[in-house]
């Protein structure tokens, strides 16, 4: 008899626990794609949530989220469009915060390239560089601003090698398709290491502060995984991670 008890009791608790358990989809802009790929099963382990992410470019995010995607959360490269789709009535105002604010570096995968005061570019003695399309992707149109500051962007521009997104602009920097390129920093620095190669910590008064948002979007309303991500964005799991890829916060 007892055992039969400690059966049912013990069904109802694995019960109790699939109820609680809930999915949420979750659109995260690329340069977040270290930090968020060690936070998302964190944030499982911790919560038997489940988490499925999408990576790209804001700029596509918020086409899809206003044609329909499914998606729950959004977090975001920057705060501009998350405020964009609370105007558009697809996302919680009151969910909103700023998880981190995002750095700009120009670095090639080869030593000795980029010499650390971003002279590199005054000089223009390379073929390629790696830019994200500043039409869709946030960092992408910091670079732009950072070359029309300098006063290079015009004679730069035809040697563009642009990327869908800072992600795909990294990869043309690191597989050498392009001799440098404007990435995030946390693409290239991790728990006070950089990568190999050579960079110039662009200076923050070259391009506008790259404040990056996350925020519930109104399909998430109610999603007790969706709810729970935003949640653990502000812990101090979540912001030690956060930190170590070279953010601020």
């Amino acid at each position: 008899m007892r055992t039969s008890k400690f059966l049912v009791l013990f069904a109802l608790s694995l019960t109790c626990s699939v109820l609680q358990a809930a999915d949420a989809n979750i659109a995260v802009a690329a340069n977040f794609i270290g930090p968020m790929e060690k936070i998302a099963p964190e944030f499982e382990r911790a919560t038997g949530h489940k988490l499925v992410v999408a990576y790209g470019t804001v700029g596509k995010f918020y086409a899809q989220v206003k044609n329909g995607a499914p998606f729950d959360v959004l977090v975001s490269a920057d705060d501009e469009t998350p405020i964009r789709l609370e105007k558009d009535g697809l996302a919680i105002p009151e969910s909103r915060f700023t998880y981190a604010i995002g750095k700009l570096v120009l670095w090639s995968a080869k030593a000795g390239v980029v010499d650390d005061k971003g002279d590199v570019l005054k000089r223009g003695d390379f073929l390629h560089i790696a830019v994200a399309n500043p039409k869709l992707a946030v960092y992408g149109a910091a670079a732009v601003e950072v070359m029309k500051k300098l006063g290079v962007y015009e004679r730069l521009e035809p040697r563009f090698v642009l990327g869908e997104n800072i992600s795909q602009a990294y990869q043309f920097a690191a597989t050498g398709n392009a001799e440098l390129g404007f990435i995030a920093l946390s693409q290239i620095y991790k728990d006070g290491q950089y990568a190999i190669g050579s960079h110039w910590m662009v200076p923050p008064s070259l391009y506008p502060q790259i404040r990056q948002d996350a925020v519930l979007l109104t399909r998430g309303k109610g999603n007790s995984a969706a709810e729970a991500l935003l949640t653990y964005l502000k812990s101090d799991a979540a912001k030690k991670v956060i930190r170590a890829h070279g953010y601020e916060l």
